[in-house]
């Protein structure tokens, strides 16, 4: 009696661990956690263009409107279909983070017109754009009628807005739920130090947070050192079984 009483039960066992291997490679082989790769900048020149035709898989370009060369990039890459278009519209930072004003920057101070209607002219001067994400804006995207205003326009046109999460103390997210905007956040910055071993090391973190939670943003910058370590670690990814999508993917609501 007691014999078959350990018998059922190492059966039972050997059941629970096939069961276990079983969805285990399942998961292997069938899920993949996915990673979003967002390259910011574009517009300044028309330096490095020749590293996303090498790049052979999906990512999310954010060009700069009122720059000189940002009709020609994305003119020239529109018929690439391993490509998705962002616009990078520039937003005021705190006063302790300003470097440098782009053209045409929204500010807090003005009118709602104002904030409308440079809007309007960076998404017209940008066709094939899926979405906008904000080029600086600490100060910005913590402030909600400024929001309110670029989120009513961004709503109306259908497109999806991506906060680069550049304050803690962002109101985007909250809001685009309010305003049931389609809506992703970055995870990680890649690129913060122009280092090939620190940009391995920001990957690396990506890869653990789409493992983690089954996807991950990450933002590099339009820098060759930044595309030459893409350029190398992406093939390895994909072997790894990660999958990369375009943000249009991700974005909810």
């Amino acid at each position: 009696m007691i014999v078959r009483k350990y018998k059922l039960i190492i059966l039972i066992l050997s059941i629970v661990i096939i069961i276990e291997t079983f969805l285990l490679l399942k998961s292997k082989f069938y899920f993949k956690p996915k990673i979003a790769i967002v390259i910011d900048d574009w517009g300044y020149s028309l330096e490095n263009l020749e590293y996303l035709e090498e790049i052979k898989y999906p990512l999310n370009i954010a060009i700069l409107p009122n720059q000189l060369y940002s009709k020609q990039i994305i003119e020239r890459l529109k018929s690439k279909n391993n490509l998705e278009f962002l616009l990078h519209l520039p937003l005021e930072p705190k006063e302790e983070e300003i470097l440098t004003w782009e053209p045409y920057t929204i500010t807090t101070k003005m009118s709602e017109d104002t904030i409308r209607d440079i809007l309007k002219n960076a998404i017209e001067q940008l066709p094939y754009i899926k979405g906008v994400s904000n080029h600086m804006g600490s100060k910005a995207t913590e402030d909600l009628r400024t929001m309110r205003i670029i989120f009513k326009e961004i709503k109306r046109r259908g497109l999806y807005f991506l906060d680069s999460f550049v304050s803690a103390n962002s109101i985007c997210e909250k809001l685009s739920k309010q305003m049931s905007i389609r809506f992703v956040k970055k995870d990680i910055f890649l690129d913060n130090y122009l280092n090939s071993a620190y940009i391995k090391d920001q990957i690396e973190k990506l890869k653990n947070k789409s493992l983690r939670d089954g996807l991950a943003i990450g933002i590099a910058h339009n820098r060759k050192v930044s595309l030459e370590v893409l350029k190398e670690t992406l093939p390895k990814l994909s072997r790894e079984g990660f999958k990369f999508v375009f943000l249009s993917e991700l974005a909810k609501r």
